[in-house]
């Protein structure tokens, strides 16, 4: 509306001055030069402001008020919230560095038979154990973590070569990884941090809360300690 204010007293000023030119021709209109653009001057102010009246207050405002840049919307970055076999199959070829490689590697030997969300739920453990003061703070160091009775991925220390020779299910493991790494939600298994398959009942699995059972698989987390406990 400052706009608004200003062409309105612009237009007064203009308004006043003219009159001034109108009132000085009329006491001498032979030796004015200024005396017939002042009519002029007159004659259109007089219509300006004519039309200007005619428009309606918000349409009025609407033109004398100055365009505003319209601001782009952001896109957010981020992994799909549903992960499925369609979304997979419509992604690229994926790469990456050592910790790509471990998490992809994991996926691959410990759920290849898996469906997609079998296959994320095992990288969710890996991820969460990144997360967790308890383990090691790489995606590596868990994956190749062990202890006085073994490793912690079987597939690390069964004595085999570990030789990819599915490269279909290796591709769809990589997806799965890379998607997970750059921010996939994790919303499988509640925070697991282990997980079994049902073939074995190691005693490990009796003194941890069971979060959830996806495919050959199921999963634990460390039981929550508080007050009442």
């Amino acid at each position: 509306m400052s706009v608004l204010k200003c062409l309105t007293g612009s237009m007064v000023v203009l308004l006043g001055l003219a009159g001034g030119l109108h009132a000085e021709m009329t006491v001498s209109q032979s030796n004015d030069p200024a005396a017939a653009i002042g009519m002029n001057l007159t004659a259109l102010l007089g219509q300006d402001r004519a039309g200007l009246g005619a428009v309606e207050g918000d349409r009025l405002a609407a033109i004398v008020t100055p365009p505003v840049a319209e601001k782009k919307a952001k896109r957010k970055a981020g992994a799909p919230v549903v992960m499925d076999e369609a979304w997979l199959a419509a992604q690229p070829a994926v790469e990456g560095g050592a910790e790509f490689q471990c998490l992809a590697s994991a996926i691959y030997f410990e759920a290849r038979g898996e469906g997609v969300a079998g296959q994320a739920a095992v990288a969710e453990v890996i991820l969460n154990r990144v997360e967790s003061p308890s383990f090691p703070r790489t995606i590596c160091g868990v994956v190749n973590q062990s202890n006085g009775q073994g490793c912690q991925f079987s597939y690390t220390c069964d004595g085999r070569a570990d030789r990819i020779s599915d490269r279909a299910a290796w591709a769809t493991a990589g997806k799965i990884a890379r998607a997970m790494m750059d921010g996939a939600p994790r919303a499988l298994t509640e925070g697991a941090t282990y997980f079994h398959t049902p073939a074995v009942r190691p005693s490990w699995s009796r003194r941890f809360e069971l979060t959830a059972r996806i495919g050959r698989h199921i999963f634990y987390r460390t039981p929550i300690v508080t007050a009442m406990n």
